[in-house]
């Protein structure tokens, strides 16, 4: 059971808006970059012809189309309504495209957290390489930690793994109405949660914490997070989907030992761990300078094998985090 029961609103729960610009918590690294490709090269979008027959594919395959929502998520009296502006980046397809070949309208969805006093925008480089290879993302600003709230309310974490879950349900019911811009794009089943800092903190919980797990997930990415204190229940108390932990050796915010402390915690589940060389807190995931580029590659190649089901070779994904003295991935529990 999640730790705050909330009502989920019908379709008429949201209102969308065309995208925006994005907030300025922590400087942001300029303006959106566009897809690359694995090598980190621009790649030019492909012609529709030229677009895979299933869903995921290479960073750069898709154009990326952008869309902002609006969710009033009706919690509690104690906590009041609670409002998300949720940024959907997806895969530009034509409906020609949506209702023909094998799959190509049914794409593996990714809620996204990001870290406490940022927003959305702060992730764009990384979030449009998702999406850009066939991915739906969707990044939820939180109502009290958000980068545009003056008085800021840490402690409002624990509430935030429930206004994940509310997300999720609303967008898959979105996918399922017959109009709007996300309709028959969102797979039903193949649904992954990522974060970053707190967002990591947030969706280790949606994973693995028994006050707030997701059951349908089928994979984590956790990014800088750990396990916070505050949330009542048991680490790991039933399975998880695959995790994969993503960590700097320099981070002085969220030190490697509390990433570390989460990739152990797991005894059963498959779970990897990558260990960026001399990272900080904030430099691996937002904007594209290093070592953006590899956590985008490793990512995309996890959430192919382990989201999408294409079937990539888990030691070609091991071996893609392996650059001497930059990165080392390892799994299982071993330690880099």
């Amino acid at each position: 059971m999640l730790a705050v029961v909330v009502a989920a609103l019908g379709v008429g729960g949201y209102i969308a808006t065309r995208a925006l610009a994005g907030g300025h918590g922590r400087p942001d690294h300029g303006p959106v970059a566009g897809a690359h490709g694995r090598s980190g090269t621009p790649r030019a979008t492909p012609s529709p012809s030229a677009l895979p027959l299933h869903p995921s594919g290479r960073i750069g395959d898709y154009g990326v189309a952008e869309h902002r929502y609006t969710f009033t998520e009706h919690a509690g009296a104690a906590l009041g309504h609670r409002v998300l502006t949720v940024t959907v980046r997806y895969p530009d397809i034509t409906a020609a495209q949506k209702s023909g070949a094998s799959g190509t309208g049914d794409f593996p969805l990714i809620v996204f957290a990001p870290g406490y006093r940022q927003c959305s925008a702060s992730y764009a480089v990384l979030l449009r390489e998702w999406a850009s290879a066939g991915y739906v993302v969707a990044a939820v600003n939180f109502p009290r930690t958000n980068c545009f709230d003056v008085n800021p309310d840490e402690a409002d974490l624990v509430n935030q793994p429930a206004d994940m879950t509310y997300v999720i349900r609303q967008l898959r019911h979105m996918s399922g109405m017959p109009g709007g811009e996300l309709a028959g794009m969102i797979s039903p089943t193949k649904v992954a949660v990522a974060g970053h800092s707190d967002g990591g903190d947030t969706v280790a919980a949606v994973a693995a914490m028994s006050c707030c797990r997701y059951p349908d997930l089928r994979a984590t990415v956790v990014l800088a997070g750990a396990e916070w204190p505050a949330f009542a229940g048991h680490w790991f108390s039933a399975s998880t989907a695959p995790m994969l932990f993503v960590q700097g050796t320099a981070d002085a915010i969220n030190p490697p030992a509390a990433s570390l402390q989460l990739y152990q915690a797991d005894k059963e589940g498959a779970r990897y761990y990558l260990q960026l060389a001399g990272a900080g807190h904030l430099m691996p995931y937002e904007g594209s300078g290093p070592p953006e580029p590899i956590v985008a590659h490793v990512t995309v190649a996890f959430l192919d094998h382990f989201l999408a089901g294409d079937g990539v070779a888990v030691g070609a994904m091991l071996h893609s985090g392996d650059i001497a003295g930059v990165s080392e991935l390892v799994d299982g529990g071993r330690l880099p």
